[in-house]
C-alpha cells in the first residue's frame, strides 16, 4: 500500500469530519425534533365547528377590546364564573406537601406548616391536583406550558437562562386583547415572556438562590396595596425563595417549614381579602396557587422523575363535594380550564383537557359545550398536524359494515344514538392510529436516528482506518506486516484503551446506560488502574530475573513506588466512587455523603477544612517544588498562596451563613479570589512562556535539597529546562486553579472528593514520569481524560438537569432606596439589600410624589 500524501491525508480527513458533522445533524434533529406549532391566535372562530378547507387564523383582532369581549361571552355559551383572577406560583412546590403521595395525606410536617391551606381543602373551599409538569422541569418551559396549554421541546432548557418573548398564542395575550389590566409581583421570568402587557410589574432575579427572605419579601410587601385596587383583573404573584430553599438545603431543609408557613399565611391574606370584597359586591375572584415542578430530595430539578415532574394546582373557588387527595391532572390542562372559564378562546397549541371538577357549577348543556370547545380545538391541532385526517360527520355503517343492520336504530333511541357515537369516535381513533398517528409520532424521528448513526458509523470508520494507516507508517517504516505481528507489539492497557472507544459508543445506544454513565467510567479507570498494577508487576518480575543484585536493589525500590501509587490510585477511586450514589435509577440508596449529613453538620464542617487544608497545602507545595527564583515564579506562587489562604477564610467564616438572604462580605470575597486567581492563571498560562528567558537558571538539586525522582526524571525527558518549568508550572497553576474554585462553589460535602481528585492527579503524574514506565503519550492523555470523567460523576453530577448546583453562584447585591429610580451599589442609603428593580408604574409615581 502506497504512503499517504499530505494532499490525500488533508482530504480524506475533511472528508471524514463533514460526515461527522452531517450525521450529528441528523441525530440531534432527530434526536430533538421540532414540534409543529400554529401561527396566529385562537379567535371567534374557536366557538364554532372547524371545518376542512379553512383551518387558518379567522380573529378578527382589530375590534374594540369591550366589544370583543362581549362577542366571545356571546358565542361560547358559557358565562364567566369568575371576574379576577389571581395566579399565585409557588416555585419548587411538590404537590405531596400539599396533597400527600399515594393518596395518604401529607405528613404532619407538612400539615401543620400549612394550616390554612388545609383548611380550605377539608372545608370544601379548594380543589387541589397533582398536576403532573413535562420535562425539562425548569420554570420557563413550565409558565409557557400553563399559559399555552403547549409542550416545549428539551431544547428549552437553553432558553431558560436567557428567555425570549413568548409568541405562540397564550392566556395572557387573550386577556390582553379583552381590555384586561394586569400586575405581575416576583419573579422577572414573566417579564420577559411577556414584555408591554403589565401595567405594573416588580420583577426579581431568579438565580440568586442564597437569598431565601428578600426575593418573597419583595413580593409580599406589595400584596395589601395590590388586593385594595380594583384596577386590575389578573395579578400573579411568583414566590421563589421555597425554590431556593430546596436548592441550598433539599427538602428536609430546616427553612422548609417556615418557608410554607409563610406562603400559606399570604393564603390566608389573598383568600380573606378576595371574600370580603365578594361579600361587598365587588365580583368574584380565582385564587389559583400552582407551582412550576416539584423537587429533588436534594432540591434541584430539571429532570423527569416523580418528584420534579409532581406540581401543585390548587383552586380556590371552586366548590369542592369530595376531597380526593390523589387526584392527578396534567400541567397542560390548566390552559383551556382557565381560557372557558373566564369567557376566553382556548390558545391555539393547547394539548390539555378541561379539567371536569372546575365545570361541576355549570348547568349540563353548558358542561357539554365547554367539552365540545376543547375538542373542536384539539380537532383543528390534529387537521393542522396531519393532512388529510377525515373533519365530517360519518354516520355509523360508513366504519363497520357488518354493523349496517343495526345502524338504523341510531336515530331513534337515545342509547342506541350514544352507542353510535361511541363507535364513530372509536373508529376514527383506529384510523387515525393505524395509517397516519404511528407515522407522525414515531416514524420520521426514528428514521432520521437511523440515518444519522449510520452517517457517524461511516465517518468513525474512515477516520480510524486513516489512524491506523499513520500509526503503521509511523513504527514500521512503510515495511509490510502481518496484523497479527503488529497487534503482538502492543500492550494490553493500549488494546484496553481502545476497547473503551467501542464500550462508549455502544452504551450512547441505549437511554438507561446514558442515564447511569458514571458506572461506565468507574469501571473504565478501575479496570485500567489495574491493568498498570499488572504490567508493574510483570516490570517487577523481569527485572529480578535479568538484573544484576545492584541493579535489583535500585529497580525494584522504584517499582514498589509505582506499585504504591497505583494502590494509591485504587483506594482514592473507590472512595470517589462510593461517595455519591449518582445516576436516576439509584440515587436514593446510601452512600458516604448521606451517612455524613445524618451523623451532624459539625463532621461535614471538619472534613471540610481539613480537606481544603490539605488541598491548600499540596497545591502550594506543587508551585514551590520548583526551585527557581525568578520574580514571576515568585509572584505567582504568592498569587495562589493569597488565593487560598481567602478560600480558607470564605470557609471557616461565611460558610455558616449558607442561608442568611445575601451576605455582602461573602461575595465581596468571593470576587476579590476571583480577580486573584484570574489574573494569575491566564498571566501565567499568557505571558509565561514570554517573560521567562532561555538559560537564566536550572534545577540543579543541591545535597541538601529534596527532590524526588519525580523532578528528576521529568529532568531528563525535558532537556530545556526553562521550557520545562514553565510547562510545569502552567500545568500546576490550571490545576491548583481549579481545585480552589471548586472548593468556592461546591457544597461543603464535596471538599473531599475534591482533595482525593487533586491526589490521584498528582499521583498519577508521578507515576507516568517515574523511572522504568513505558507509555505512549496518548495512553497517558487517555488515562487523564478517564480519571477526569469518572471525577466528574463522582462530584455527584450526571446527566440529568436535577444535578445542576447553583447554589453556589454569586452575585452582586444592590441596594435600593424609596426612589425606584435611583440604584446605588454598595452605598448604604438605610435601605434592604435588593436585586431587583421596580418597573414603571404606582410605584414609581408615589415615590416621585414624595
Amino acid at each position: 500500500m502506497p504512503p499517504l500524501t499530505c494532499t490525500k491525508l488533508s482530504l480524506i480527513t475533511i472528508t471524514g469530519v463533514i460526515i461527522q458533522i452531517i450525521g450529528l445533524s441528523l441525530f440531534v434533529f432527530g434526536f430533538f425534533p421540532v414540534k409543529p406549532t400554529l401561527s396566529g391566535t385562537s379567535g371567534l372562530e374557536s366557538f364554532h365547528m372547524p371545518v376542512c378547507d379553512i383551518v387558518g387564523n379567522q380573529s378578527d383582532t382589530t375590534l374594540p377590546s369591550d366589544h370583543l369581549r362581549s362577542l366571545y361571552q356571546e358565542l361560547s355559551g358559557i358565562p364567566p364564573s369568575f371576574d379576577r383572577l389571581i395566579l399565585m406560583v409557588i416555585d419548587g412546590l411538590p404537590a405531596e406537601f400539599v396533597l400527600g403521595k399515594n393518596g395518604k395525606p401529607p405528613s404532619k410536617q407538612f400539615k401543620e406548616a400549612m394550616p390554612y391551606t388545609q383548611s380550605l381543602l377539608a372545608g370544601g373551599l379548594a380543589i387541589g391536583y397533582h398536576a403532573k409538569a413535562a420535562p425539562p422541569t425548569v420554570t420557563m418551559p413550565r409558565l409557557k406550558a400553563m399559559v399555552s396549554g403547549a409542550i416545549g421541546g428539551f431544547l428549552d432548557v437553553a432558553f431558560n437562562f436567557n428567555t425570549q418573548a413568548m409568541l405562540d398564542d397564550n392566556l395572557l395575550g387573550q386577556f390582553f386583547r379583552i381590555g384586561w389590566k394586569m400586575v405581575m409581583l416576583g419573579d422577572e421570568t414573566w417579564l420577559k415572556l411577556f414584555p408591554g402587557l403589565f401595567k405594573r410589574h416588580d420583577g426579581v432575579s431568579s438565580f440568586y438562590v442564597k437569598d431565601t427572605v428578600q426575593v418573597d419579601q419583595n413580593v409580599s410587601r406589595h400584596l395589601g396595596d395590590e388586593l385594595s385596587r380594583d384596577d386590575w383583573n389578573l395579578l400573579i404573584l411568583h414566590y421563589l425563595g421555597l425554590d431556593h430553599v430546596g436548592h441550598i438545603g433539599g427538602r428536609g431543609s430546616v427553612l422548609m417549614a417556615p418557608k410554607l408557613k409563610e406562603m400559606d399565611e399570604v393564603v390566608k391574606l389573598i383568600h380573606s381579602s378576595t371574600t370580603q370584597s365578594q361579600r361587598n359586591g365587588q365580583g368574584q375572584t380565582l385564587l389559583m396557587m400552582v407551582s412550576d415542578h416539584g423537587m429533588t430530595e436534594n432540591g434541584n430539578h430539571g429532570g423527569s422523575s416523580y418528584e420534579e415532574t409532581d406540581s401543585l394546582a390548587l383552586f380556590i373557588g371552586l366548590r369542592n363535594h369530595v376531597f380526593d387527595y390523589s387526584s392527578v391532572i396534567h400541567q397542560v390542562d390548566i390552559a383551556p380550564t382557565l381560557a372557558l372559564l373566564f369567557g376566553l378562546p382556548i390558545p391555539k397549541n393547547n394539548v390539555g383537557v378541561l379539567i371536569k371538577e372546575a365545570f361541576d357549577s355549570l348547568k349540563e348543556d353548558q358542561h357539554l359545550r365547554a367539552l365540545e370547545l376543547n375538542s373542536w380545538q384539539l380537532l383543528r391541532l390534529l387537521q393542522a398536524q396531519l393532512s388529510g385526517l377525515p373533519c365530517r360527520n360519518f354516520p355509523c355503517d360508513s366504519f363497520s359494515d357488518h354493523q349496517s343492520a343495526d345502524t338504523s336504530e341510531c336515530d331513534h333511541k337515545t342509547e342506541n344514538m350514544l352507542c353510535c357515537l361511541y363507535m364513530e369516535a372509536e373508529a376514527l381513533y383506529s384510523s387515525w392510529k393505524s395509517k397516519r398517528g404511528s407515522e407522525w409520532v414515531f416514524y420520521k424521528p426514528v428514521k432520521l436516528l437511523a440515518i444519522g448513526l449510520a452517517t457517524m458509523f461511516i465517518s468513525c470508520v474512515i477516520l480510524s482506518s486513516l489512524v491506523f494507516c499513520r500509526v503503521r507508517e509511523i513504527y514500521l517504516g512503510g515495511r509490510q506486516q502481518p496484523l497479527n505481528d503488529i497487534m503482538n507489539g502492543w500492550s494490553l492497557d493500549e488494546t484496553f484503551i481502545l476497547g473503551v472507544i467501542l464500550i462508549l459508543v455502544t452504551s450512547m445506544g441505549s437511554s438507561s446506560m446514558v442515564e447511569e454513565e458514571h458506572y461506565i467510567w468507574y469501571f473504565v479507570i478501575s479496570t485500567f488502574y489495574l491493568l498498570l498494577l499488572r504490567k508493574t508487576a510483570q516490570s517487577l518480575s523481569a527485572v529480578g530475573a535479568q538484573s544484576s543484585l545492584l541493579m535489583q536493589e535500585g529497580q525494584s525500590g522504584e517499582g514498589y513506588f509505582r506499585m504504591c501509587f497505583i494502590f494509591l490510585l485504587l483506594i482514592s477511586g473507590r472512595i470517589l466512587r462510593g461517595w455519591h450514589q449518582g445516576g436516576v435509577n439509584w440515587i436514593s440508596l446510601p452512600d458516604i455523603s448521606k451517612c455524613l449529613e445524618q451523623a451532624g453538620s459539625h463532621y461535614v464542617k471538619s472534613l471540610q477544612l481539613i480537606s481544603a487544608l490539605l488541598v491548600i497545602s499540596i497545591g502550594v507545595f506543587s508551585l514551590f517544588s520548583i526551585e527557581s527564583k525568578g520574580k514571576f515564579f515568585q509572584i505567582v506562587r504568592l498569587s495562589f498562596l493569597i488565593s487560598g489562604l481567602l478560600v480558607l477564610l470564605h470557609i471557616t467564616r461565611y460558610q455558616d451563613y449558607t442561608f442568611l438572604s445575601t451576605n455582602y462580605g461573602a461575595t465581596l470575597l468571593a470576587q476579590i479570589v476571583y480577580a486573584i486567581l484570574g489574573v494569575a492563571t491566564i498571566g501565567t498560562v499568557v505571558a509565561l512562556p514570554w517573560l521567562i528567558p532561555f538559560s537564566t537558571f536550572r534545577i540543579c538539586p543541591s545535597e541538601n535539597t529534596f527532590s524526588p525522582p519525580f523532578f528528576l526524571s521529568i529532568q531528563e525527558k525535558f532537556p530545556l529546562v526553562e521550557l520545562r518549568d514553565s510547562l510545569y508550572l502552567i500545568g500546576s497553576a490550571y490545576i491548583l486553579c481549579w481545585c480552589l474554585l471548586q472548593l468556592l462553589l461546591q457544597q461543603p460535602i464535596n471538599s473531599t472528593p475534591i482533595l482525593l481528585l487533586l491526589v490521584q492527579i498528582l499521583t498519577s503524574m508521578l507515576y507516568f514520569t517515574s523511572y522504568g514506565t513505558h507509555h505512549r503519550e496518548w495512553i497517558e492523555i487517555a488515562a487523564l481524560y478517564y480519571l477526569g470523567m469518572a471525577g466528574h460523576f463522582a462530584l455527584g453530577n450526571s446527566n440529568t438537569l436535577a444535578t445542576i448546583d447553583v447554589a453556589g453562584a454569586f452575585i452582586v447585591p444592590v441596594r435600593l432606596c424609596d426612589n425606584p429610580m435611583h440604584l446605588y451599589r454598595g452605598l448604604h442609603c438605610g435601605c434592604n439589600w435588593n436585586l431587583y428593580t421596580f418597573g414603571t408604574g404606582h410605584a414609581e409615581t408615589e415615590a416621585s410624589s414624595k
